[in-house]
């Protein structure tokens, strides 16, 4: 790890944990993260970069970097607010605390709540499977490339992807 006592450094070492976590977000193809225990600081951090998160009754979740000193330098801060809104992030952020699936599933941090988060994750990908590839990937890209400009640009990367589709031999079959 780079020298976390300057910082330098420290920009250093979150930057490159983003880069990891934007590259599991960037995958064209949709993510799940099964979360079965602790999904804690970085632990949370990567199930936040994947676009559906599965969680175990058993699953505790957080981001206690205030704690000791930090704050979430992976992407958490950015990414659980658009999560769950700023108000909610805040609250998790600041306070450190840890949720259970229950309060993660009503927050909006997980999707589905299970006895076991992997073998739920693994029917979830198999009902996403039966689905066309190519329109999987560009519903994806629908989505987050939407997401941060207005309704009518949003509106016309849609367009664009829905045309580009259309002329899919997944579409086609």
């Amino acid at each position: 790890l780079q020298n976390l006592s300057d910082p330098f450094g420290g920009r250093e070492a979150a930057l490159s944990g983003q880069d990891v976590m934007n590259s599991v977000a960037a995958l064209p193809f949709p993510t799940i993260a099964a979360i079965n225990g602790f999904a804690l600081g970085g632990g949370l951090e990567l199930a936040l970069a994947c676009d559906l998160r599965v969680a175990s009754t058993k699953a505790r979740l957080g981001l206690p970097e205030v704690g000791l000193g930090l704050i979430p330098g992976y992407g958490g801060t950015q990414r659980l607010s658009r999560l769950v809104g700023t108000g909610r992030a805040l609250d998790l952020i600041f306070t450190g605390r840890h949720v259970d699936a229950e309060e993660a599933l009503q927050l909006g941090i997980v999707n589905r709540v299970t006895e076991d988060a992997l073998v739920t994750a693994k029917e979830l990908t198999a009902t996403i499977l039966k689905n066309a590839p190519v329109a999987l990937g560009l519903a994806k890209e629908a989505v987050y490339r939407g997401y941060d400009v207005t309704l009518n640009q949003a509106l016309e990367v849609e367009a664009d992807l829905f045309g580009m589709v259309t002329t899919t031999a997944d579409m086609k079959e």
